[in-house]
């Protein structure tokens, strides 16, 4: 599925990713492929996104922690996502 994270300064990440998981309001939770469509709070906390390989911009690289080769995390305060047609859409602060 893909993957695009934007944030108010800038596209933080877009590519492809095996899954996302996510600080929901209620408790976290996770997308993985062909989930279905959904809308979404999220709260503070962690979004873990796992993928074959990364490529981050210079400039945003330093907002996401490696966990390991194919598990990255970025800590947000809030924001939205969007899951529709296999494409996942977060905005967030």
């Amino acid at each position: 599925m893909i993957l695009e994270i934007v944030s108010p300064e800038a596209t933080l990440f877009k590519g492809e990713v095996t899954s996302v998981t996510l600080p929901g309001i209620d408790g976290s939770f996770q997308i993985l492929n062909h989930h279905a469509p959904i809308v979404s709070i999220l709260g503070k906390g962690i979004v873990k996104i796992a993928a074959p390989s990364f490529k981050f911009g210079k400039e945003v690289a330093g907002k996401f922690a490696k966990v390991n080769d194919q598990l990255y995390t970025l800590a947000i305060t809030s924001g939205t996502i969007e899951m529709k047609d296999n494409k996942v859409i977060i905005l967030a602060d």
